[in-house]
């Protein structure tokens, strides 16, 4: 049991440790509670090795936000970037979830989708908030385009 413990938190601290904290800024001040922010995370893409996405969001302060009670806004902006030479350690589905993350207490989650644009050599990365009963249609796209003399490695 103790064996199955500590696996299950291991695997929470990795999963946690994906997003990286840049920085944040306040956007309303609150009295009890933290303040509304707005945060900056990178994300290194795990599938290719050299591309990093930058999201920037909302977080919701105050007495609900301090206890992870509250459910932050579905907007979201991402910038990913080269930020090392691209390699590809295994071949990539046309489409997949690279990142998740619970933005409400149960019901929500923001979600980074990396695409692959075969015919242009690049990997399209798209960022939206999904919810069990609605999802929002706001979302954010970004691209990064890949040498033609490194070709995107797909699963067939």
């Amino acid at each position: 049991m103790k064996r199955v413990l500590l696996g299950a938190a291991a695997v929470l601290a990795a999963a946690a440790a994906a997003a990286e904290p840049v920085g944040e800024v306040d956007t309303v001040f609150k009295l009890i509670g933290p303040d509304h922010k707005i945060v900056v995370d990178a994300y290194d893409d795990p599938g290719v090795k050299g591309v990093t996405c930058y999201v920037s969001r909302a977080k919701t302060g105050g007495i609900k936000g301090g206890l992870g009670l509250a459910e932050d806004k579905s907007d979201a902006s991402i910038a990913c970037r080269q930020t090392g030479p691209i390699s590809f350690p295994k071949p990539l589905p046309q489409q997949e979830d690279m990142f998740s993350e619970r933005i409400s207490l149960v019901f929500k989650r923001l979600h980074v989708v990396r695409m692959v644009d075969a015919g242009r050599n690049t990997l399209v990365y798209l960022t939206y908030s999904d919810r069990v009963i609605e999802g929002s249609p706001q979302n954010a796209v970004t691209a990064v385009p890949v040498d033609r003399t490194t070709p995107i490695p797909l699963k067939r």
